[in-house]
């Protein structure tokens, strides 16, 4: 079968590999895959894995052959792409998403930029009719969206800001509308500030405007929740410097290094809540499908590049530009 395979840093091949094992689990034919933050870390070196390593855990697709509880051969399906025990203390919790011994398809096992994948049976989400193969594409994600959705416990009336707007924060934009908080968006994109508006936004601004913004919304009380969707020290700083006395700060950027340090009196002052949501649960998943289907959620438009498998090399360079969100490929 035809795979994508990182064989060192910036080295990616469209190439054969093996059929996946025809024991343990249930035989998926993949239909649409996308690329991620992390596909992009272990594309230019900076998250090491084993090479060669079949890319990717953000896919939809079909069964072929097995199946589980309302699963059957032919059901369209969506892949939790976390590896867990099922034993360590987390596991037991109901938290897999932070395993002790965990990971994640397409870094720390072969993922599904391929033709077919096998996975075990509770892994699989059956995606119905009502979701486009389109919109199904960008399911995980969705998935981890609606995790650090989960936490915000947002009511009507509550100012909420994203900053950043790629892929996650249009998503979690349209989330937070959609519980009732007034939004403003914040990114240096003109058409994506667009997108926003489209998406539910109250208001969006440039960085170097919306602490202006948030002033004049909230009479200079500040944010009751940022929401930082870039991930670096910068935004998290101005993260916490929008947010009013008692507020939260959802920390969904992926920050791996540091710089010049954050406003830690500020922390202190206004005795902020930071949470930092890491990656998804099943019922994540299950939530942000139901979302889709109903019509709550708009996820097509944040689709602007559509390649095959085989223009990999191509895609990781479309990731990257800044008139690029959610780049899809097809597979087969």
């Amino acid at each position: 079968m035809k795979s994508v395979q990182v064989t060192g840093p910036g080295q990616v091949v469209y190439t054969d590999a093996p059929e996946p094992p025809a024991s343990g689990g249930v035989l998926v034919g993949v239909h649409r895959v996308g690329i991620c933050g992390t596909d992009v870390s272990i594309f230019s070196g900076g998250v090491p894995v084993d090479y060669p390593r079949i890319m990717g855990h953000e896919m939809i697709g079909e069964v072929i052959e097995g199946g589980g509880t309302g699963i059957a051969t032919g059901q369209r399906v969506l892949i939790d792409p976390a590896i867990a025990c099922g034993l360590c203390p987390l596991c037991r919790e109901g938290r897999p998403n932070l395993c002790l011994t965990g990971g994640l398809l397409g870094r720390d096992a072969d993922g599904v930029f391929a033709e077919r994948v096998v996975v075990p049976a509770d892994r699989l989400l059956a995606v119905p009719s009502e979701v486009s193969d389109l919109a199904a594409g960008l399911l995980q994600v969705l998935g981890t969206c609606v995790h650090a959705h989960r936490s915000t416990h947002v009511v009507p009336g509550d100012v909420a800001v994203v900053v950043g707007l790629g892929v996650s924060g249009l998503l979690l934009t349209q989330l937070l509308s959609a519980s009732g908080a007034t939004v403003v968006g914040v990114t240096r994109s003109e058409w994506k500030r667009e997108l926003a508006l489209r998406f539910g936004a109250a208001a969006v601004a440039p960085p170097d405007g919306v602490a202006a913004v948030i002033t004049d919304m909230t009479g200079g009380f500040g944010a009751d929740l940022v929401v930082e969707a870039v991930g670096t020290e910068a935004t998290l700083s101005q993260s916490i410097e929008l947010t009013r006395v008692g507020g939260k700060v959802v920390v969904f950027g992926t920050i791996t290094q540091g710089g010049e340090g954050l406003p830690y009196y500020q922390l202190y002052l206004k005795e902020l809540t930071l949470w930092n949501p890491r990656a998804a649960v099943p019922a994540d998943y299950a939530r942000g499908i139901e979302l889709t289907a109903s019509g709550a959620l708009d996820l097509e438009p944040i689709v602007t590049d559509e390649l095959h498998l085989s223009e990999a090399a191509l895609a990781f360079e479309r990731v990257t530009s800044p008139d690029s969100l959610k780049v899809l490929m097809e597979v087969g």
